[in-house]
């Protein structure tokens, strides 16, 4: 039989997609108890070969999970199936472990690329054809507020902190069988309407899924072709988007300000230039020119190996010229992770950079290097951490490396090529700007220094440049610790200054009328619990003030 060159063609194109999609069939056709084996040897695995995962969710709940699943998996679908051994895996909230994003949205995702700028989330980018929703903010998906959609595929990811949800958790949303088996969608579709904004106009626009491979983005970011638009204009880039993909790293002389400025976005080695051979040119031009402010951007570094950090911090440590208060500056953002964490780990303990942007996806002290699990009937692998990294105290369950200088890139810089993160960095002067606020407050209140104490609190909590830094949290926390060490007219001060920084603030009362309680002034208690009560809140401490004042006014 004599076949032609175009019937072979259809043929290969047939074989290769047959070949392609051949374990996807194979998972639609599994029964009911194929799957449930899988997720039983997913357990009994976790169980014995990684118990000491069960650090943020106890094996009691991770079981009572398990088990909940096992009984939802005769009613549901294949694809909801597959969602929810994510959801499982993402149990233990470390982002080595999961079950690849690819494994859930290679079939069917949305042609749009999502991003979530200071305003909120927008399209940053789409294929050719869509151009209407390019540059419109997302208010709902499916009719559902993005606010709760987000809520929703929220379990699927496998997030250790909200910074990772923004930088590699937004793309769930736009996954039709993650939105099916999370109920943002009450039937699967390969066709999902998003309401949008643009220009002060409210509209609808579609769009119907596509393989994953279609997609044409790296660092969250579109990467413009033929078929791909950016919202961001190409005419120019700004420092920390150039060469991006074409090097792991690169720097640049900026003669006007004398400042190097430096983008590192792998710690693995490039095929050009080796990281070691990098920093040895890096730091023959700091010496050999006439650099005064070093900038070194690590914002899109989602990590790699560590054991390439070693000699860039030796380096860093050497030149105190440049390591040194308001010389050298590190910027940092939802993108920095794993093995780039171990970096700003360092660079947090020995040197004297100002840190700058946005807070880290990563735990400063965290599981990563996970090893692949293969689940026996659907073939679906897991990843589960083995190796703890810690560079710092046992004790310290830090969500993330918080920026001193906290920036936030919005969407009109974005589409106008502005960095103010950037910006922020260059423009620094030596002002009595406070880089570790509590410690400043400590030693006000050591010093005995209320007044000034109250005025620099006062300060920091209204002071965006501080934005992620929890300062009720941390405030509070200080004076309850001067509570239990016996000082309770200093700790009572505390918690009353937080109550006069955030008035409207059910917590930030109810922990001052409790201590007040436990201090025996009743009278300053009650007083304390009346204005919560005054709030109408829906807090749960509303009802728990109501029972502690009933059983104070019967004293």
């Amino acid at each position: 039989m004599k076949f032609t060159s175009a019937y072979l063609k259809t043929l290969l194109i047939a074989l290769f997609f047959l070949g392609m999609s051949s374990k996807t069939w194979a998972q639609d056709t599994l029964s009911t108890s194929d799957w449930q084996v899988d997720l039983r040897f997913l357990q009994k695995t976790v169980h014995t070969s990684y118990p000491f995962l069960f650090k943020k969710v106890t094996a009691k709940k991770f079981d009572a999970e398990v088990e909940k699943f096992y009984e939802e998996i005769p009613d549901l679908e294949a694809h909801e199936i597959k969602v929810g051994m994510a959801r499982m895996v993402s149990l233990f909230a470390y982002g080595h472990t999961q079950i690849p994003f690819s494994t859930i949205a290679k079939e069917a995702v949305l042609p749009v690329n999502l991003y979530h700028f200071k305003e909120g989330v927008f399209v940053e980018g789409v294929r050719k054809g869509d151009e209407k929703a390019l540059g419109a903010k997302v208010l709902q998906v499916a009719g559902t507020a993005v606010t709760e959609a987000l809520k929703a595929v929220r379990p699927v990811v496998p997030v250790e902190n909200d910074q990772y949800f923004k930088a590699y958790g937004l793309r769930f949303l736009t996954v039709p069988s993650v939105l099916h088996a999370q109920g943002v969608i009450a039937d699967i579709s390969d066709s999902i309407t998003l309401t949008l904004e643009k220009e002060g106009v409210v509209f609808d626009h579609t769009f119907t899924a596509v393989p994953l491979s279609e997609l044409s983005r790296d660092y969250c970011l579109t990467i413009p072709n033929e078929t791909w638009i950016s919202v961001r204009p190409q005419d120019e880039t700004p420092l920390y988007l150039k060469q991006l993909n074409e090097k792991f790293y690169f720097f640049e002389f900026l003669p006007e300000s004398k400042t190097l400025y430096v983008r590192q976005s792998s710690v693995f080695n490039d095929d050009k230039e080796s990281l070691q051979d990098f920093y040895t040119r890096l730091f023959e031009f700091i010496d050999t020119n006439a650099v005064e402010k070093l900038v070194y951007d690590v914002r899109l570094n989602g990590g790699g190996n560590n054991f390439n950090n070693k000699p860039f911090i030796k380096g860093i440590m050497a030149r105190p010229k440049i390591n040194t208060r308001g010389k050298f500056f590190y910027i940092i953002g939802r993108n920095t992770f794993s093995a780039c964490q171990n970096l700003t780990n360092e660079i947090e303990n020995y040197t004297e950079a100002i840190i700058v942007g946005e807070p880290t996806s990563e735990n400063k002290n965290f599981y990563g290097d996970a090893r692949r699990v293969t689940l026996p009937n659907s073939g679906i692998n897991a990843y589960l951490s083995h190796a703890w990294w810690q560079d710092f105290a046992p004790w310290d369950t830090s969500d993330w490396t918080l920026p001193h200088i906290a920036v936030e890139m919005g969407f009109a810089d974005y589409i106008a090529n502005e960095d103010p993160v950037l910006e922020a960095a260059l423009n620094y002067t030596e002002t009595g700007f406070i880089l570790d606020p509590l410690d400043h407050l400590t030693q006000l209140f050591v010093a005995g220094k209320f007044e000034q104490l109250r005025s620099d609190g006062k300060r920091i909590a209204q002071d965006p440049a501080y934005k992620y830094y929890d300062f009720k949290e941390e405030f509070s926390t200080a004076g309850y610790r001067l509570l239990q060490g016996g000082n309770v007219e200093g700790g009572l001060f505390v918690l009353e200054l937080i109550t006069e920084y955030y008035p409207d603030s059910v917590g930030a009362l109810f922990n001052l009328a409790t201590a007040q309680e436990q201090a025996k002034q009743v009278d300053k208690a009650k007083e304390s619990y009346k204005k919560l009560l005054a709030l109408d809140s829906n807090s749960p401490m509303v009802q728990a003030a109501r029972n502690n004042l009933e059983n104070l006014e019967k004293q």
